[in-house]
This record gives structure tokens, C-alpha cells and sequence, in this order.
């Protein structure tokens, strides 16, 4: 919005002449939606209190160190979805498509998750929505995003699946790319509904995906640096890197209020809407399997639930103690500051290993 209000005005005031510049404007983004997220949370906290009583239903074969946290509101992630969008409204280049299907994306598992929580909370039960309804409306989504994302894309980007450390390799996919699509938004967003689970774990994790996929976007977006690293050059991705900007200032902020002790839970309103968002963006950027390994700490939480529950099915035996992964660590006597440490770490690594790509050709 600011973007087309006051761009134009640049040839008067040469001020504005800043607002042509992506890493000016995703500077913007970052500290609007952490100041929204600092000013506005401590309210929305004092109303979720009131609306939830007895907070998020804690689990009652989980971790005992947990049930010193009943009464902590959830939700939290209302606030992420609400500073990222507006952020992302008031800075970026409106007229880019690939920045609406993100948004679309992020606010329609946004809503799968706030209906997730609401029933959570009215109905006291930890499970809210059913797997089966969840993961419906969600490829639903994910097949509606993949589709458009292919029709707004150019010919030689439209549907295909490039690899890693390889320069020019582009696998074109066909139709296959659509449920591909869908299969890395649903999966990056469950992935990071999974990792919720202790104070600090998941967000810190996100704003670094977030960090590294808008670093992706911008030079994915600009012909030059994508010539010079070797990548797939997809024009219109650079204004990702503003809403990606938006969603680590408003991580700061709920980090702020979710650092141990957590006032406040980020719910699957917050984790699977920005699970969503990385998802959206790795499809974009044509770096679907990098998000992978960038989100690598993601796909082992996933990984431990989908272990756990085929060998309890085919053997009657656990590989874990608990499923997630960083419940099994609490299980074996971590304490849960050192889990959560330890596993930002981890994320920093997989970061690191994920960014080295861009140049490993």
C-alpha cells in the first residue's frame, strides 16, 4: 500500500525514492510487525485469558513437567497471522501475484488451525478438529495454490522441480506439480504444528527459515544474482522477501511473550499458518527441497511421529518414548530449556548446510 502511495511521489520527494528498494521495504515490515506484536499481544493475552479459562487442554500422557502450564491461553499465533498480514499489506508491491497466493495460503490454514484451537477449547479435548478434516481442507488449499502458482509462473518454471547443488537441472513434473505443491504446503505446515510443542521451540526455528527463504526470494527474484549463483531466475519472487521480513518481526514479538515461561501458546492458529507460508514460498522460489533441509529440525519432528506410530502399529512397540522427538528427549530427563536450546542449534546448522546450496553448484 505505502508502495503505491507514495512511490510515485518520489520524482517531488526524493525520499520516497527508498520505497523502489525491496531491502528498504522489508526493513519496514520487520519492525511494523514487531511493533503491532509488542504493543497489541499483552491485550490480546488479557483477552484470551478471559474467553478461555482453563487455556489449552494439556495433554494427559504428556511430559508431567507440563502440567504446571494449565491455564496458559492459546491462540497466540492470532496475533502472528494479524501483524504478518497487515505488515505485509502496508509494504509490499501489491500488484504481485505470487505475494497473494502466499497470503491466501497463510490465512486459509490460518483458519484451519483457529477452528483446530476454538474446538480445543470449547469441547476441552486436545485433539479439536479431526486428522481427516484437517488434512482435507488443507490439500484443498494446497491443490487451489499449486494450480495458480503454475499459471502465474513463466513456461520454463511452471511446473518443474529443480534440484540442489545442480545448476540447470529442472525436472519438469506435468500436472504432477500441482499435488507436489500441495504435498510441500501440507507437509511444511503440519511439520511445524508438530514442532509446537514446548515454549520458544517452534518460533525460533520459523523466523529462521523465514530469514534464509527471504534471503532465496530476493535472489531467486533478481536475474543477476541468480545468474551469477547458478539458480532458476523466477521473476516477481523478490517481494516475498517483504512478507517473509513481516513474519520474523512478528516472531520477535510472540517470542517475546512465549519465551519461558510462555504467557501465552501459539496454537494451530500460529503453526500451521506459517508452516503454510515457508511451504508457499519454497514452491515459488523453486526450493522445495531445500526447505528440507532448512527446516530440517521440521522434518525430524514430523519424521519421530510418523516412525512412532508405524512400528507401535506393525510391531505394538515405540521407537520413542514420546512422540514428537523433543518429547522423547524431556521423557529421558532434558529439561525443556535445554531441549529447546539445543534444538535451535540444530536449526541454526540445517540453516547453514541449506544456504550452502545456493552456492554448491
Amino acid at each position: 500500500m505505502l508502495y503505491h502511495l507514495l512511490f510515485p511521489l518520489a520524482d517531488e520527494f526524493q525520499l520516497f525514492n527508498l520505497f523502489r528498494y525491496l531491502t528498504f521495504r522489508t526493513g519496514g515490515a520487520v519492525l511494523t510487525a514487531a511493533v503491532i506484536s509488542f504493543v497489541f499481544f499483552p491485550n490480546l493475552i488479557r483477552w484470551l485469558r478471559t474467553k478461555q479459562g482453563e487455556g489449552q487442554p494439556i495433554r494427559s500422557d504428556g511430559p508431567e513437567t507440563h502440567f504446571k502450564k494449565k491455564g496458559t491461553p492459546t491462540m497466540g499465533g492470532l496475533m502472528i497471522l494479524i501483524s504478518v498480514i497487515i505488515s505485509t499489506l502496508l509494504w509490499v508491491d501489491l500488484s504481485n501475484a505470487y505475494v497473494w497466493i502466499v497470503v491466501m495460503v497463510t490465512i486459509g490454514f490460518g483458519m484451519i488451525g483457529f477452528g483446530d484451537d476454538y474446538l480445543k477449547l470449547t469441547k476441552r479435548n486436545p485433539k479439536g478438529l479431526s486428522g481427516k478434516g484437517k488434512l482435507i481442507c488443507q490439500i484443498a488449499i494446497g491443490l487451489v495454490a499449486g494450480a495458480l502458482i503454475t499459471w502465474v509462473s513463466t513456461p520454463a518454471n511452471a511446473n518443474g522441480l529443480s534440484l540442489p547443488f545442480f545448476k540447470d537441472v529442472l525436472i519438469n513434473l506435468g500436472i504432477l506439480f500441482i499435488p507436489f505443491a500441495a504435498f510441500v504446503m501440507v507437509g511444511a505446515s503440519n511439520a511445524v504444528n508438530l514442532t509446537d510443542g514446548l515454549d520458544g521451540l517452534a518460533i525460533v526455528p520459523v523466523m529462521i527459515a523465514s530469514a534464509c527463504f527471504g534471503l532465496i526470494a530476493y535472489l531467486v527474484g533478481n536475474a543477476v544474482f541468480a545468474n551469477y549463483l547458478q539458480i532458476h531466475h523466477v521473476p516477481g519472487t523478490g517481494e516475498l522477501t517483504v512478507l517473509l521480513g513481516a513474519l520474523v518481526g512478528a516472531g520477535l514479538g510472540f517470542l517475546w511473550f512465549n519465551a519461558p515461561p510462555a504467557m501465552v501458546f501459539m496454537g494451530d492458529t500460529g503453526s500451521l499458518s506459517v508452516g503454510g507460508a515457508l511451504g508457499a514460498t519454497a514452491v515459488v522460489t523453486k526450493h522445495e527441497l531445500v526447505l528440507a533441509i532448512i527446516g530440517g529440525l521440521f522434518v525430524l519432528e514430523a519424521v519421530s511421529v510418523i516412525v512412532q506410530v508405524a512400528s507401535f502399529k506393525l510391531t505394538g512397540k515405540r521407537v520413542f518414548r514420546m512422540a514428537p522427538l523433543h518429547h522423547h528427549f524431556e521423557k529421558k530427563g532434558w529439561a525443556e530449556p535445554t531441549v529447546v536450546i539445543r534444538f535451535w542449534i540444530i536449526a541454526v546448522i540445517l540453516a547453514l548446510v541449506g544456504l550452502s546450496t545456493l552456492k554448491l553448484r
